[in-house]
């Protein structure tokens, strides 16, 4: 059986409400609605956690955060914890990294043979949280809504330097592996930090939502007394006292962000390219998928951090050979990459079961199948204690023990906006999800292995601060006289293994 190649597509911050079937209308994302044609579409697909680090580290695993430890953006990736590189690398495959997965702590691969590029965020416990001082804001890393405030046009950012890079090399290690010097098939992870903000934009992308429709929030901001307590934490933490955000602000960030999926569109088309004229196409299968989504001004909310779901749906389509297209609505996780992707490339997926929260969704894809309820946490910046959600079917329950059940029906009410919780009309749907909830979760149990992850990280990060300070960014290893022409080689071997295709 000759297995398939993966090529996986992944960007930071793509609201799912954007994608019910491929890219809305609205947007201008030629690759990713072609590729949205030949794909397996899951509309309502769930981040484990609508946060980078905790969200990557559970697509990675398919382990929910309270399993991998990772509960926010400074907590460490054990090494011991298997991915979906693990898995794979362990059935023979080539895995390589190029972008973004914002690993912390010394392990910079996880399962990736190499990675491409650094990562564009810190690999220390610098970014960690507090729950004994609630409230408290630290602004050279917490967000603020500047990102709003700043939105508009430049041709180069840090963010953009990063992509650009991120995407060359991807390209370049196509080019690689099409020479087929390694009979290994491959999984190639492409991670993109865009449209995450600032919702800076270069012009070409810009200029082509001036008359975007969807540059006015449908839900406005709602009062402030009028928010749920996590919603107000999240306001707080980000500042909002500080600003005076006004309409034309909220239309220009939403409009750099439009423009910034216009620009990793363009970045995913030179990859499918490259992949096309390589002549691999026919034997990938192409993931495309975000680590959580982005609120952009929806009920007055920003960025992501809370279960509404634009911050914690995303997009997630899969194209395989095997598989046709289809749309899939029945909510989904990311938690179910790894399992899916070990079906797919031949694993045996009963032996993964004990290491993945998730579920091969290969039975849905196909029409036989259905999933189990979709579980969320959350124990980060604007918590207090942890939170969890479920959404099962039309329904999902967020739980605190700092604060009131919500339950939404998403159904009737898509945007979230009645609480359903004490509503009598709806105490089955409440009693039925409380007690997945229970039996999934001791909230007291969460939140003492948080506070104790947080304390044992502000002693090492403030340790490791003072004198010499070794990095665990990592650093990409560049072999320069391995590349090009060099005189341990042989030209005429040489010139011949580097050209794909031979002979024409």
């Amino acid at each position: 059986m000759t297995r398939p190649n993966i090529l996986i597509l992944m960007v930071d911050q793509f609201n799912g409400t954007f994608f019910p079937d491929g890219p809305a209308d609205f947007l201008h994302a030629p690759h990713l609605k072609a590729l949205a044609k030949r794909s397996v579409r899951f509309a309502n697909s769930y981040t484990a956690s609508p946060l980078c680090a905790p969200a990557r580290a559970s697509f990675m695993s398919g382990q929910l955060p309270s399993r991998t430890r990772v509960y926010d953006n400074a907590a460490e990736f054990a090494s011991d914890i298997p991915t979906y590189a693990h898995h794979l690398r362990a059935a023979g495959y080539h895995t390589a990294l190029s972008g973004k997965m914002h690993f912390v702590g010394p392990d910079q691969l996880h399962g990736f043979e190499e990675r491409l590029t650094t990562d564009i965020y810190p690999a220390d416990f610098g970014w960690t949280p507090d729950y004994t001082k609630p409230g408290e804001r630290i602004d050279w890393w917490y967000h603020n809504l500047g990102s709003v405030t700043g939105a508009g046009v430049a041709e180069i950012t840090n963010q953009m330097e990063y992509d650009d890079e991120v995407a060359y090399n991807a390209t370049r290690k196509l080019y690689d592996l099409s020479r087929r010097q390694d009979d290994r098939p491959w999984c190639l992870t492409v991670s993109f930090t865009h449209p995450h903000d600032p919702y800076v934009a270069r012009r070409k992308f810009w200029d082509l939502y001036e008359d975007c429709p969807a540059l006015d929030p449908e839900v406005p901001a709602l009062p402030f007394d009028e928010l749920d307590p996590h919603s107000q934490r999240l306001l707080e933490a980000c500042d909002y006292k500080a600003f005076d955000i006004t309409p034309e602000q909220i239309r220009r960030a939403r409009r750099g962000y439009f423009a910034n999926t216009s620009y990793v569109d363009e970045k995913v088309g030179e990859i499918l390219d490259v992949l096309e004229r390589s002549r691999m196409a026919e034997d990938t299968i192409i993931l495309f998928v975000s680590d959580h989504g982005d609120m952009l001004g929806e009920r007055g909310l920003w960025f992501k951090m809370c279960f509404f779901d634009g911050s914690s749906r995303v997009p997630l389509m899969i194209s395989a050979p095997g598989w046709d297209p289809a749309l899939i609505t029945q909510p989904v996780s990311t938690l179910d990459v790894t399992p899916t992707l070990a079906g797919l490339a031949g694993l045996d997926i009963t032996s993964l079961k004990k290491w993945t929260d998730g579920e091969d969704l290969a039975p849905l894809a196909k029409g036989t199948g259905s999933r189990n309820p979709v579980p969320m946490e959350y124990a980060a910046e604007g918590s207090i204690t942890p939170l969890v959600a479920i959404r099962d079917g039309r329904y999902k329950l967020s739980l605190c023990d700092a604060d009131p059940a919500m339950l939404f029906d998403l159904d009737a009410d898509p945007h979230e906006l009645t609480n359903l919780a004490e509503d009598p009309r709806h105490a089955e749907a409440l009693s039925r999800l409380k007690a997945q909830a229970d039996a999934r979760w001791s909230l007291p149990t969460y939140d003492a292995a948080v506070r104790e992850s947080q304390a044992r990280r502000w002693v090492v990060y403030e340790a490791l601060r003072n004198g010499a300070y070794y990095p665990w960014d990592y650093q990409p290893l560049q072999k320069a006289s391995e590349r090009y022409m060099r005189n341990h080689m042989d030209l005429n071997v040489l010139e011949e293994s580097k050209r794909y295709p031979r002979g024409e």
